[in-house]
């Protein structure tokens, strides 16, 4: 039987494989390299780009956000997820289009039109644009000092109340990738408050028990989960805090007994669950649910982010 760091460095995979061997493995420069100049030959990534159109975006032009989850604004996050950078010269062309068509003149991201920026859309936009290569660019930087400003009083986030929520992660998962000699002032005092917000509700209360935080998902577009806070508590060096440590052990509970995690459901959540909100008749034809794996079946990428905790955890990767 297939050890899991085998299954993992798959061939037919190449975008996993390439990020289990940077982030899991010591390998060499050269066979890391050989690896990420693979990612868009075959897989997932090259079936996302064979999607695209010849302007550089998914599904419309003139919406880059809908329909969710077909359009550009999702395929560009899941690329970054997969390991793409901007050396891809069409990935680049992509990415460009998406940062200049929602940066905002109050320094965030959000769609044409809008008066101020979300927060979703500020978070996932800069951690992609981070994740692409783009940590330098001026208007990633300006993000940053957006998420800084709109730090709720209570540590977290939130697009419209004035405390924030622990489904407002996406600032807390951008800061967790942007390099920490680019942190200007203010942003070591705002992820520190961050950290503490979601430590203080150990990564999963606040308010009554929601059950898609406790089920692990990929892509998680603007939805939370445990394996979500993990990733970047543990990327922050907060994860040996022993407030996290029910999440953690709610991950490790989930392994299956040949080491790997399943994924357990699509976003959004309730649809899996058979519980429809009541505003889904209106937007349904605005929403198209969209996975790379089959849900109840191993994941390689949950496996490999579950792993990735583990890691900075202390444990010892299998062989």
């Amino acid at each position: 039987m297939k050890s899991v760091i085998d299954w993992l460095t798959e061939a037919d995979q190449p975008a996993v494989r390439y990020l289990a061997m940077r982030d899991l493995q010591d390998v060499s420069r050269g066979d890391l390299r050989e690896a990420f100049e693979a990612i868009p030959s075959r897989g997932w990534v090259e079936e996302i780009l064979r999607r695209r159109k010849p302007g550089g975006y998914w599904e419309g032009r003139d919406d880059l956000y809908r329909p969710k989850y077909l359009s550009t604004n999702w395929m560009v996050l899941m690329l970054s997820d997969l390991g793409v950078t901007k050396e891809v010269p069409w990935v680049a062309k992509s990415a460009e289009l998406w940062r200049d068509t929602y940066a905002r003149r109050d320094g965030g991201f959000d769609s044409p039109g809008s008066r101020k920026s979300e927060l979703c859309l500020v978070g996932n936009t800069a951690r992609a644009l981070v994740k692409l290569g783009y940590e330098d660019d001026p208007k990633v930087r300006r993000a940053f000092g957006w998420l800084v400003r709109n730090q709720k009083p209570n540590g977290g986030w939130h697009c419209w109340g004035r405390n924030g929520v622990i489904d407002g992660w996406e600032g807390m998962s951008a800061f967790a990738v942007y390099p920490r000699q680019m942190w200007a002032r203010g942003m070591k005092e705002a992820v520190d408050r961050g950290l503490e917000f979601y430590l203080e509700r150990r990564l999963l209360h606040q308010g009554a028990e929601y059950d898609p935080w406790y089920r692990l998902h990929f892509p998680y577009h603007y939805y939370y989960d445990l394996l979500v806070g993990l990733e970047f508590v543990t990327a922050l060096g907060r994860g040996d805090d022993p407030r996290a440590a029910e999440a953690v052990k709610a991950l490790r509970g989930k392994r299956l007994k040949d080491g790997r995690w399943q994924m357990e459901a699509v976003h959004p959540d309730y649809l899996n669950a058979g519980k429809l909100p009541s505003w889904w008749q209106k937007y349904k034809d605005r929403l198209t649910p969209s996975s790379l794996e089959a849900p109840g079946a191993p994941s390689k990428m949950i496996t490999f982010r579950a792993l990735r905790v583990l890691k900075r955890l202390g444990e010892k990767m299998p062989s």
